[in-house]
């Protein structure tokens, strides 16, 4: 595979460049993710931690990682991983995004080296990160596996690389496609493609292909009653994040 070969799908990044503004409204386009985040912050600082044999309980618990959050958008993983010691490169092939995540950073007193950029090109480049966070991207792109192997170089040996994405099946179409863009409008309609989202058993194979060894997955479950989110260790069928690591 040719390092610099890009699986940008300009339709896709076209999306996220029309909603950039709303990226730090809670109530606003992102509401979904700003809802998800505290869930996955959960599991993204743990398997860290377990990772590096770090203490979430320090003060500074990632310094001296490395991060990268692909696709950063608006800098929502960014910022906490900044907050935690991380020294963190946020990246998105969407140009519109890094302005509103530089200026937030910025009066949020955080150091983050944002960049318009893609997985691809920073691997060609040579870049190498402890940590690769690869948060609902997967699903956007035009060639999974190869975004997947351009991840894989990013990462220094045993370094972690974590990936959510939605599974593809019945109950993902309601939930994701119908429940989120057309009942509720948390997303505007076309955000998805249900053709696009991938299975557990997909992933596991495209990063094994790639180079990845899987050692975890979890389901982000939504509670319509509690209206928040949970991990599950049996429930993959919309949401799911995993947690695999550079031989």
């Amino acid at each position: 595979m040719q390092a610099t070969q890009t699986t940008i799908d300009p339709s896709e990044v076209a999306k996220f460049e029309a909603m950039a503004t709303e990226w730090w409204d809670p109530q606003g386009k992102f509401k979904p993710l700003h809802m998800l985040n505290p869930c996955r912050l959960d599991y993204i600082t743990a398997q860290i931690a377990s990772e590096f044999d770090r203490s979430l309980s320090d003060d500074k618990p990632f310094a001296g990682l490395r991060i990268i959050d692909i696709g950063c958008g608006g800098g929502l993983l960014s910022e906490p991983m900044a907050r935690l010691g991380a020294d963190v490169v946020g990246a998105d092939a969407a140009e519109r995004n890094i302005p509103v995540a530089q200026i937030h950073a910025e009066r949020s007193g955080l150091e983050i080296d944002y960049r318009h950029t893609t997985a691809e090109n920073l691997a060609a480049a040579g870049e190498q990160f402890d940590v690769v966070l690869n948060m609902e991207v997967v699903e956007h792109v035009s060639d999974p596996l190869i975004y997947l192997m351009a991840c894989q170089q990013l990462l220094k040996p045993g370094g972690l690389h974590i990936c959510s994405t939605l599974n593809r099946n019945a109950k993902s179409y309601v939930m994701a496609i119908v429940g989120a863009e057309h009942v509720m409008r948390w997303l505007p309609k076309g955000t998805h493609e249900w053709s696009k989202f991938i299975t557990p058993e997909e992933l596991y194979d495209f990063l094994s292909q790639a180079g990845l060894k899987p050692v975890d997955k979890k389901g982000f479950i939504f509670n319509p009653i509690s209206w928040s989110w949970s991990l599950s260790s049996r429930d993959l069928s919309v949401n799911y994040v995993t947690t695999s690591i550079k031989a």
